[in-house]
Order: structure tokens, then sequence, then C-alpha cells
């Protein structure tokens, strides 16, 4: 597969309409000084990026999240049922960062969900997933409607969901099903094969296949979604990432020698398990998905998609708005998140998340 190089969106870039034709130009004029002026800005406030794991404990969550952003974001914990009761309810954590890589900043948020799927009755169990999320939809259109708001709204909204599949080799649980069908209406989801070293090559392109006819079957719309892609460069690129989803990936946050280089990986009897290697797994699929292609589409579906469903249902149980300054009172949020539709292929506005400051 081609490294994942994404041109760029044509939501930021609109071609001329045919009404207005382009202008033929005399001289320079300097109009393409403003993709500097762009970068030094946004170099200046930085990014925002929040992103969720979800699967059951000693998948290798805390890890793989390490492993992506090669800092010590959460710390790994092994487990030891000596050392203390199961929770008997799920509990989400989140922990935030700032990570500078060449200048650039990124403030991350990170949020596990361990005790998911580690009951005998797993009924619901999602509830409080879906509920933390529109939770956080909740916080921002709280922020957006007020007469008198900030000048940049903090994002805590999640823009990705990275779900972890245990590597059974069968297909997906009844679990993963109930939950990934209503979580792909809420939210961005990458659903990918935890600890993928534990199957053959045979075994996980057999365990891929049968989770996207699952997918297909269940009408699971992961990410990237068909329905946005907007022009051919997309649909080629998003093409080639469906056809691998999910990924078979495998985390390490420790380096090893091999060859005389150091490479990230996990050791065992038989040898050395590259993380960065094709050969071994996918990780560097998934990495270039969430980083170094998509960061910014992720954002940009979280806010013109997934939130703008939740703000148009939010508003339209609200009757009646007071009048005058502070807060708009839309009235408590429902036990239950509003009722999304899948999400419509509508226009996707331009949103400059860049210039959100810490």
């Amino acid at each position: 597969m081609d490294p994942l190089r994404r041109s760029p969106s044509p939501c930021s870039s609109r071609p001329s309409s045919p009404r207005t034709p382009p202008c033929e130009m005399l001289g320079y004029v300097g109009i393409e000084a403003v993709l500097d002026q762009l970068k030094i800005k946004a170099m200046k406030m930085g990014f925002e990026f929040n992103i969720m794991v979800v699967g059951q404990s000693g998948l290798g969550k805390s890890t793989m999240v390490n492993t992506l952003f090669k800092s010590k974001i959460w710390n790994c914990t092994p487990l030891d049922l000596g050392q203390g009761p199961v929770p008997q309810t799920l509990q989400l954590h989140s922990v935030t960062h700032v990570i500078e890589e060449k200048g650039v900043k990124l403030k991350l948020t990170v949020t596990d969900t361990p005790g998911f799927g580690d009951q005998i009755n797993n009924d619901k169990c999602w509830d409080p997933i879906l509920g933390y999320i529109n939770g956080q939809y909740e916080q921002y259109l709280q922020e957006e409607i007020l007469i008198t708001r900030q000048r940049h709204i903090p994002d805590t909204r999640v823009h990705c969901c990275v779900y972890f599949v245990p590597p059974t080799g069968h297909c997906l649980r009844p679990l993963d099903i109930e939950f990934l069908q209503r979580l792909c209406r809420t939210v961005n989801v990458v659903p990918v094969i935890a600890r993928a070293d534990s199957l053959t090559i045979e075994e996980r392109e057999n365990f891929r296949q049968r989770i996207q006819h699952n997918l297909k079957t269940h009408c699971i719309d992961v990410y990237p979604q068909k329905c946005f892609d907007e022009d051919i460069n997309d649909r080629i690129l998003n093409s080639k990432i469906r056809d691998r989803i999910p990924f078979a990936v495998v985390g390490a946050d420790q380096e090893h020698l091999v060859n005389g280089r150091c490479v990230l990986g996990r050791k065992t009897k038989w040898g050395i398990i590259e993380v960065e290697n094709m050969a071994h797994c996918e990780f560097p699929l998934l990495r270039d998905l969430l980083i170094r292609s998509h960061l910014q589409d992720l954002k940009d579906i979280t806010h013109n998609v997934h939130y703008e469903n939740y703000r148009v249902c939010r508003l339209n149980q609200s009757h009646m708005l007071p009048r005058g300054p502070g807060w708009v009172n839309l009235g408590p949020t429902s036990a239950s998140p509003p009722a999304t539709h899948a999400p419509s292929k509508v226009r996707r506005r331009t949103h400059d998340n860049s210039t959100e400051g810490f």
C-alpha cells in the first residue's frame, strides 16, 4: 500500500464558480503569501487533537497510544488481579499533554475506557462512553451559544475513537456490533485488530475479511466514510484505506537493536516484532491515518458532521430561548443521547481549527 499522503481537502480550496471565471493577472501580486501567514499563525497557536481508545482490558490500548506519539502519554501497568478488585462499572480517564515537534505544538488529549466489556453482564456498557462524547458536544454548544463568548472556544470534543477488536480470529462479537452501530453515528470510528502478533498472516487476513463483512452487513460506517469522498484523489486514497481496515496492529514502547539499528518492537523467544515494519504489522498505516494524512479531516468531520447533527437535535429540542446575556437555557440533556441519524452527505464547511489556542 502506498504511503498515506493526503491531497488538500476540497473544502479548503473550492473551485471557481462557472459564472466567475478567473481573471488574468498582469503581474505578481503576492496572494500566495497567505499560505505563509496561515502557517505562522498556526505555529503560534498550535493544534488540538482528542482521541479515545475503547476495548477490553489487556489489549494494549495504553501501549498503542505511547507508540503512536513516541511519548509516555499513558503509564502502562501490567494486569494484576491481586492488587485490587476488578472495577464493577466502566470508568473514563483522560490525560492531556502538549507535544512539540520541529516547532509545531500539539495539545493531545487521550481518553481511556477501562472496564469496557470486562463484566459478565455488559448490557448497555456503552452508555457512559456515548454520554461522555455527547457531554463534550454539549459543553462546546453551551460555549458557542453564549452572547459574549470566548474568542477561541476550548475544543474537548472527541475527534476519533480507536476501537480495539480482540484477536479471536472469528468475527465481531455481538457486543462489538451493538456498540459500533451506536458509536459510528456519534464519532469517527477507526477499528483495529489488537495484538495482531497472536495471529498468523492467513488468520489475520481471514479475520479482516470477516470483520469487513460484519461491518457491511450491519451498516456500520467507519472512518473514512465513503459518502465524504469529495474528489477523485480522496476516493482513490480512502478506497485503499477502507480495503485495509481494520488495521492489524502491534504496540511497543521499547527499542531494540536489530541489524545495527534501534527499532521499536516487542521481543519474543522467536525474535523481535518491529511495529514500524509493514511485513510484521500495519501500525504505520494507522499512524499515517491518524497523524500524517487525516488528522485535520478527522477534526473537520467532527465539527461539520457529528457535532452539527448534535447541535441541530439540541436546538430542535429547545422551544423557548430566554433573552438577556448569559447562558442560553436549552433544558437538561436527556439520559439517552439525542437521536442522531446516520451522517448525511452534506457539504462540510471550512473550519480553521488551527487557530484554537491552548
